[in-house]
């Protein structure tokens, strides 16, 4: 009997759905659906109500953890490009921001300033590294060390404190930013550090967007939403239009800047900070929480296709140059 020579044919992989920031996302759904009909149970003691209204201890340990991540060693060409693309960005986001507080009356179709700059100012990291893995080059890559020095609601406070919608002294802002550089610090001498802080990252975001959620309910979540995603759309096609170039006015190929316009799921956290420095944002929190999840969810829908099509758009030039040059 001849030997059966074929290779079998793989098995087929199963494809499993994933919602987009939904390490984040689903424990805020859950902390919200409690709040909402249980709201009585939150608060029986123990540890549980702790957890619930520890919002602000819980960011603080966040904060820490994210610290662990960001690497001192970074390339002359990285920080350029890096600090190009995160500079414009908060730049924008700071700009726009305090447009909508200072002449809006702190209202833009539902957006303040808090939700603006909360939500523009900080990016996707893991989102960027995985976008410019596939579209950038190897400098893209690198940046992402800079990139992610604006997570932390620290460049929010700053901004709003500077033009007086908010108010809290130098100190309260040294306090706030403490735990993440020391989460850097001691990353950056201890490589054991570094390893278990960034194994701790996925878990930390889940317990924090418990503990965001318990303070939320279901009829903000929805109403908020709505605004939401049109601060979504602001953050990837409007703050994507100068990172893209300026990206490209300081030598990149625009990938880079279509790649940070993303809102990271961190960025969720925000208010829940400001609401602990500035007790006169604690009634807007959960409604700008609430809008920057929607956010989350919509940049990380919009911005790899912004990025896909700029990479497409650069093949297209290049081809159009080679053929022309024949």
């Amino acid at each position: 009997m001849a030997e059966n020579t074929e290779t079998p044919a793989p098995a087929k992989q199963k494809k499993h759905f994933s919602i987009p920031g939904g390490n984040i996302i689903i424990p805020m759904f859950i902390g919200a659906l409690i709040n909402t009909f249980f709201p009585s149970f939150l608060k029986i003691g123990g540890f549980t109500t702790p957890l619930a209204q520890g919002s602000g201890a819980l960011v603080g340990a966040f904060l820490f953890v994210i610290g662990g991540t960001i690497s001192f060693k970074t390339t002359g060409a990285a920080v350029k490009r890096g600090g190009t693309i995160i500079l414009t960005k908060v730049i924008v986001a700071v700009a726009l921001g305090l447009f909508v507080g200072k002449v809006l009356n702190n209202n833009f179709l539902g957006l303040s300033a808090l939700a603006i700059i909360g939500a523009m100012s900080g990016a996707n990291n893991a989102m960027y590294a995985g976008i410019v893995h596939d579209f950038g080059d190897s400098v893209d890559e690198a940046a992402v060390g800079i990139t992610i020095l604006s997570v932390g609601p620290y460049v929010t406070m700053i901004a709003l404190a500077s033009s007086g919608l908010a108010q809290f002294s130098i100190v309260t802002l040294i306090a706030t930013i403490l735990p993440l550089l020391v989460g850097m610090l001691l990353a950056n001498l201890f490589p054991a550090v570094k390893k278990i802080l960034n194994d701790g990252m996925n878990a930390s975001i889940v317990v924090v967007g418990f503990a965001l959620g318990c303070t939320m309910n279901f009829q903000q979540i929805f109403v908020s939403g709505l605004s939401g995603i049109l601060l979504g759309v602001i953050v990837t096609l409007v703050g994507g239009i100068f990172t893209i170039w300026t990206d490209r006015l300081t030598g990149g190929s625009g990938v880079a800047g279509a790649a940070i316009s993303s809102c990271a799921g961190a960025n969720m956290a925000t208010p829940a900070a400001l609401a602990a420095v500035d007790a006169s944002y604690k009634a807007v929190a959960a409604t700008a929480t609430a809008q920057i999840t929607a956010a989350v969810v919509v940049t990380a829908i919009l911005t790899p296709m912004l990025t896909a099509w700029v990479a497409k758009r650069n093949a297209s030039k290049k081809l159009v140059n080679k053929t022309s040059r024949k």
